[in-house]
Formats: structure tokens, C-alpha cells, sequence
């Protein structure tokens, strides 16, 4: 902004201030590929804090992916993040009025895959070869005590609240599937740890009606947190320790 000239040199003072530009400014945040194309998420003040899916294509086109009034954002673990994915142009995300994730394509509006109840859903990836979305799941159903959380499976072909495929733990967070689809990986802890005190890395073999077969902890424990794990092409596990005393891949 440009100081009025008729204010002498060092007099003049901005009308805007930084907590004003903080207050307005957009947030950007869970950056996603798919194929050439770029999604991340931004959350809009001048739209209540709603939170949007924006695409950036190949062509340079910048889109407003979700439509009023759905608003991308999920609570689970409290904290949010990973609220949605893509794959193959599909769009799945948790919905924030009802927790319920959605399927939106490019030709249809936003559709829920999941039942109505008391459930939250995040951090979801694709299990292709067997047509389903593998997310953690918290189950709010029993008002006495903490929300029980599960790492479920869920047909993308049917409406419901997911199978639940692992389970026990207090949390659970980034299941990820192998490229080749054989394997799951997933981090678990219990209170009273927080993510960052201590984290346990396990892998277990999916077997063909979905369930999981042999799972074994590979890294981690009450004094060393593991996150951040994916899988490369050629299905290595990678993921980041501080068993050093330094955050390390």
C-alpha cells in the first residue's frame, strides 16, 4: 500500500496491521499428486474457516474443487489433518458438519461412502486391489469413556461405517499399503505418550479377503518416535526415527 503523499517521510503509519493480515490470511496445507495434477487444501477466514480442496492442472488452471457448504476437515486424534486423498482424478474426503467421508468425481457432486454415526475418519489411502479406503477410525459411540480407536477398511462400493482390521492400541495413525498391495503398515501408541515421545512402527501381510496375517513391530517403542513411513516403487519401507536423539530417515 502506498503512503499518502501529502504524509511526510516517517510520519506515515499503515491503516493495516500484522494481526490483521493474520487473521486474513489463507492457510495452505496436505499437499496431494495425482498423476500431473496438484490438490492441496486451503482454509478461507473470508469463508467462515471452510476449509477447500484447490486443484492446480498440468494446463496451469487453478479450481475450486469443493463445493458449498462442505467444508474438508476432520477431527479425529482432535488435532485434524489428512482429510483427504486422490486417486485417479476421485476425490475422497471427511466432511466436517457430519464426519462422514465423501467420494467426490469430476462429474458428480460429493456422494458420502460411509454410514451416518458416530464415527471420525482420517488419513485414508487406497487398497486398489480390493477396491476399498484403509483410514484410521474413531468410534464416539460410548460417551463415558475416551473414542476407541481402529485402523478399518472401507468398500468403496457400499455404505458403511468400515470393517475394523486392526485394533487395541489407544491410537493409530498412517496405515499405508505397499505397492504391490500385499502389505500394511501403520503406527500405534498409548497413554500417555504423545506422538512424539514414542510411536511403534508394525507391518502385517494382507491376506485376499482383506484381513491382516503376521503383523510385527519393526521399529519403535515407548522411548523412540517413528512417523512420517511410506512405501517406495520398489516397496521399501522408509520412515523417520529419533532413536539418535535426531530426527533421521
Amino acid at each position: 500500500m502506498t503512503p499518502p503523499k501529502t504524509a511526510p517521510y516517517g510520519s506515515w503509519k499503515s491503516p493495516i496491521t500484522s494481526d490483521m493480515i493474520v487473521a486474513g490470511a489463507v492457510k495452505l496445507q496436505e499437499i496431494a499428486l495425482d498423476g500431473k495434477d496438484i490438490y492441496w487444501l486451503e482454509r478461507r477466514p473470508q469463508e467462515a474457516g471452510r476449509n477447500v480442496i484447490v486443484k492446480y492442472t498440468a494446463k496451469g488452471d487453478m479450481i475450486d474443487v469443493t463445493p458449498q457448504p462442505f467444508n474438508v476437515r476432520t477431527r479425529v486424534h482432535e488435532y485434524g489433518g489428512a482429510a483427504f486423498l486422490v486417486h485417479e482424478s476421485q476425490i475422497y474426503f471427511s466432511n466436517y458438519e457430519d464426519q462422514r467421508i465423501y467420494r467426490h468425481t469430476p462429474d458428480s457432486d460429493p456422494e458420502p461412502i460411509t454410514s451416518e454415526g458416530p464415527f471420525w475418519y482420517a488419513d485414508g489411502v487406497i487398497d486398489v486391489a480390493r477396491n476399498r479406503l484403509i483410514c484410521v477410525r474413531e468410534d464416539h459411540s460410548q460417551s463415558e469413556r475416551d473414542a476407541i480407536n481402529t485402523i478399518v477398511g472401507i468398500k468403496l462400493d457400499q455404505s458403511h461405517a468400515g470393517d475394523v482390521l486392526e485394533s487395541g492400541n489407544d491410537f493409530y495413525s498412517n496405515p499405508r499399503v505397499s505397492p504391490d498391495g500385499s502389505k500394511l503398515a501403520w503406527l500405534t501408541w498409548n497413554h500417555p505418550n504423545m506422538p512424539w515421545d514414542g510411536t511403534e512402527l508394525w507391518v502385517a501381510h494382507i491376506q485376499l479377503d482383506g484381513s491382516l496375517k503376521k503383523p510385527q513391530k519393526i521399529a519403535g517403542g515407548t522411548d523412540e518416535s517413528i512417523f512420517q513411513p511410506e512405501w517406495s516403487p520398489d516397496g521399501i519401507l522408509y520412515f523417520v526415527s529419533d532413536r539418535t536423539g535426531w530426527w533421521n530417515l
